[in-house]
């Protein structure tokens, strides 16, 4: 099972992790290890690139970045594969991505010159970026038939554990992510609040906009931190947000 139907697929560059993702999927498959559990190892791999950033290893700090994006495809990919829906895993992957992208930006502005509200900025902005992203994402698997439906376009109401999970920890998992991500959901849905009545996203548009997803932006730091331009990571996000401007604007306009 994807999060689309074949039909509606399109070319997602923040998704190339994804075969890379399947084929250690279909190595894992029919062992004991839950989705959960790999979501637990993209968290350790991105600790690693922490900490490799911290240490001055740029090169393998990128590479445990790639892993990370690889791993973050692969939990998802795990639980369509054994039919396991879990909210508990939904909101722990997004939980541990937020967390991780402040340890990524926290340590590249340790080891630069770079204002600490500047990378409060950078951070702000690549969850803004990111969360523009998923809230046309989401709103195109909820509109087009087939589409995964685990992810909600507006996270307003506590959602019913499925029989496999606890209610108790989708509850609190449930509550941290509104705590973390509320003001980002809230932020995008006022700039573009009807987008869910707009016709079904074009696939160019959406591979467009797949520019902000978190693996496409995982890449660019990694490419950056790979070719010594570390000093530009922190810059680059927050000029990064004009493109904010162009998809909404886009969207407004021509798809309506």
């Amino acid at each position: 099972m994807s999060k689309l139907s074949s039909e509606e697929k399109f070319v997602d560059v923040s998704d190339y992790g994804r075969p890379f993702a399947r084929a250690f999927v279909n190595q894992i498959q029919h062992t004991r290890i839950t989705p959960v559990q790999v979501t637990y190892l993209f968290g350790m791999s991105g600790l690693i690139a922490v900490y490799c950033i911290l240490s001055g290893y740029y090169y393998a700090a990128g590479i445990f970045l790639i892993i990370k994006s690889i791993l973050d495809a692969a939990d998802g990919e795990l639980a369509r594969t054994k039919n396991r829906p879990s909210y508990t895993g939904r909101y722990l992957d997004s939980i541990f991505d937020i967390f991780l992208n402040f340890l990524f930006l926290g340590s590249v502005w340790h080891v630069t010159t770079s204002s600490f509200w500047l990378m409060l900025l950078a951070f702000i902005s690549i969850q803004v970026q990111g969360t523009l992203y998923n809230y046309y994402y989401v709103i195109l698997r909820h509109n087009t038939d087939g589409g995964e439906r685990t992810s909600k376009i507006i996270e307003n109401e506590r959602p019913k554990a499925f029989p496999t999970e606890s209610q108790s920890m989708v509850d609190f998992l449930f509550d941290t992510y509104n705590m973390l991500y509320g003001v980002f959901d809230k932020l995008i849905f006022k700039l573009d609040k009807n987008a869910n009545d707009a016709p079904v996203f074009p696939k160019w548009f959406m591979s467009m906009i797949s520019i902000y997803g978190l693996g496409f932006q995982l890449l660019l730091i990694s490419v950056l931190l790979s070719t010594g331009l570390v000093e530009y990571i922190i810059p680059f996000f927050i000029g990064y947000n004009v493109f904010l401007i162009v998809f909404i604007g886009i969207r407004k306009l021509f798809l309506k």
